[in-house]
């Protein structure tokens, strides 16, 4: 639906009507304040009213009370066709847009057109009066993408909602808990209410995107990147797991009739073999059907020629159907992550086939970063070059993007193998020491531990959500024996990871933050415009999942509770499914991208659902391992 006419106009007339009774004394007083008036020159007489008028709007537009009835007012219009309350929206919204407070959504145009930047870090929400300030610029949506249906439209269930005193999708009930001195709130039953979250999540993608790769569900469609039902195969464990055997069956009839690999399409190594091959071979393990397992190596041998490279780096794309692969088109670097992220899944799929070429060309990769040069205190360079080997962009460290899961798999190959492979170890052990040693800062002023990054000997205090993968990894490395240490870093930056929800206005993380590190700094958090945007990303209900089965410290739960009823308030489509949103900071108009990434369903959902099972042998930490899109394979025997 488009937004409505703005080119309505008040008309106001004022006249000399009132009771129709005057005394003489007031009536010439009438009149000699008319006289006055005409003897004004037309220029002061229009500063006079544009004043007036000013002041009125300002006194209007300041007023929360009033503010909040003419918001009231613009969605009863909205949604009742009260066409006669439009003139009072036209002539209050310019000062209103001015504070961030829409009472109407915007069209693309004049969204673009809002320049003005108020902001203000809030304090940390359960120690300090949270703020509310928020950001006026919208960060633009994704290039090419399809207009949007109307925000207040789309999400009118969610508008509805927080009129209550519950929101709708949080309907549990909440009795309180005492325990260590803590109060806690357990809800009843939060596993099903993940599974609907992911029945809601399911419709939508059934609906609008069946055997497509992503759900747009603002627009009721799709949107394609390798053609191969991306979201239905990273989900279908999941299904397994939430014993939705229902939707579980729907898709594996998919899978046997409609999944095809050969198909002239360059896909990208690293996704695929986390999202497709990773999902397959999780798949068959939970269920023992070989058709996902025939599946998995199909994919498998179709991904092989990416290792035909001169250092045996694998480049970054393969063509499965013709078999062919090559690096981007832009340079002939691929990310220090994506080769060294595949490992888990080809060494997998070489025992179960017993076709040794698949763990042969991933543990070539480790070895041969193992010996490379160019670290620092056990940290790697983001690229390395297909063609020489060698690391480049020297001296620029990071845990996040294009780094981050070359640290998680060393750890988890060396539990996968049987804790056999010393040198995998080492790597992680002295990594760990460079991140302690360059990157470990706290912030002020709460002094929350943080990892940042360095360029050229240059710290800077950026630290992106998929940092958040850490706290997770660490306590897993505790629990298999690493040093306590471990565990307590872990749960220092668990908290921060938290307080990146917790410190924003839709209680939702960004992107990217970067930490305050002056003394007499307002707020620990800083957030650029164009780093506002959430994708739905699993990392830290991944660290609070492992947190909270090492530790059973009930906080952590709790933590994951709010951050799915934030989920549900900001990104839960009416229609189904849920949307990437745009700005974390803006809980009035989040600004959906309209995209449903396949990884909340094969790892967000998955990762609430473990968080809030009691059962500890779901997916026992001493017998499987996760890949980093939250597909479970099983630890070797120490045996083999």
């Amino acid at each position: 639906m488009n937004p409505p006419s703005r080119t309505d106009f008040v008309s106001l007339t004022l006249t000399g009507q009132g009771s129709g009774i005057y005394n003489n004394s007031k009536q010439w007083r009438r009149q000699s304040c008319w006289r006055k008036w005409k003897l004004l020159s037309r220029l002061q007489r229009n500063l006079i009213l544009f004043t007036v008028a000013l002041m009125l709007v300002c006194g209007i537009a300041t007023n929360p009370s009033v503010t909040e009835h003419f918001r009231g007012l613009a969605v009863v219009a909205k949604e009742e066709g009260d066409h006669a309350l439009k003139p009072v929206i036209h002539e209050v919204q310019p000062e209103l847009d001015k504070l961030n407070r829409p009472l109407v959504p915007e069209s693309p145009s004049e969204k673009q057109k809002r320049a003005a930047h108020k902001r203000g870090p809030p304090g940390l929400q359960n120690r300090l009066q949270k703020k509310g300030n928020v950001s006026d610029t919208q960060v633009e949506k994704e290039e090419g993408e399809k207009p949007l249906v109307n925000w207040r439209v789309a999400m009118i269930d969610q508008a509805t909602e927080r009129r209550t005193a519950k929101e709708a999708a949080n309907k549990v009930d909440v009795p309180e808990v005492e325990q260590e001195g803590h109060s806690h709130k357990e809800p009843v039953d939060r596993l099903e209410a993940v599974r609907d979250a992911f029945r809601h999540a399911w419709k939508g993608y059934k609906e609008f995107a069946w055997g497509k790769d992503e759900l747009r569900p603002m627009s009721k469609s799709y949107g394609e990147w390798f053609g191969l039902g991306l979201t239905l195969i990273d989900a279908l464990d999941t299904m397994w797991i939430l014993n939705l055997k229902k939707e579980f069956e729907e898709a594996k009839t998919w899978v046997s009739t409609e999944l095809s690999f050969d198909k002239d399409v360059d896909v990208n190594l690293f996704e695929s073999t986390i999202r497709i091959l990773g999902g397959l071979l999780s798949t068959y393990h939970l269920t023992g059907d070989t058709l996902f397992l025939d599946k998995a190596k199909d994919i498998g041998t179709r991904l092989m020629p990416a290792f035909n490279t001169p250092s045996k780096i694998p480049y970054s794309d393969v063509n499965i159907g013709k078999g062919t692969a090559h690096p981007p088109r832009w340079t002939s670097d691929s990310t220090v992550a994506e080769v060294t992220s595949i490992q888990l899944e080809f060494r997998e799929l070489s025992r179960l086939t017993q076709d040794t070429r698949y763990q042969a060309a991933v543990d070539e990769v480790m070895q041969k970063v193992h010996k490379l040069e160019g670290k620092q205190d056990g940290l790697v360079p983001m690229f390395i070059n297909t063609n020489s080997g060698q690391f480049t962009h020297l001296g620029m460290f990071t845990l996040g993007a294009r780094a981050d899961s070359y640290y998680e798999y060393l750890l988890k190959q060396w539990i996968q193998g049987g804790k056999k492979e010393t040198a995998l170890l080492e790597d992680y052990l002295q990594a760990l020491e460079g991140v302690k040693k360059n990157l470990l800062k706290k912030s002020s002023p709460n002094r929350l531990t943080f990892v940042g990054e360095l360029s050229h000997g240059r710290f800077s205090p950026k630290m992106d959500h998929l940092v958040c993968f850490l706290p997770g990894t660490l306590a897993l490395g505790a629990h298999h024996g690493l040093p306590a240490e471990h565990m307590e870093l872990a749960k220092q930056l668990m908290e921060t990871c938290f307080q990146m929800y917790a410190q924003m206005e839709t209680g939702l993380s960004p992107e990217i933050v970067h930490f305050n590190m002056h003394e007499g700094s307002i707020g620990d958090v800083d957030v650029k415009l164009a780093d506002r945007h959430n994708l739905l990303r699993p990392e830290t209900v991944e660290s609070l999942f492992y947190l909270y089965r090492f530790t059973k410290d009930r906080k952590y739960r709790d933590w994951g509770w709010e951050i799915l009823q934030n989920f549900n308030k900001y990104t839960k489509v009416s229609t189904g499914g849920y949307t990437s949103i745009n700005n974390v900071r803006d809980p009035e108009y989040p600004s959906p991208r309209d995209k449903m990434e396949s990884f909340f369903l094969g790892e967000t959902l998955k990762y609430f659902y473990l968080l809030f099972s009691d059962d500890p042998e779901l997916l026992s930490l001493d017998k499987y391992v996760f890949n980093t899109e939250a597909h479970p394979l099983p630890i070797w025997p120490t045996a083999q």
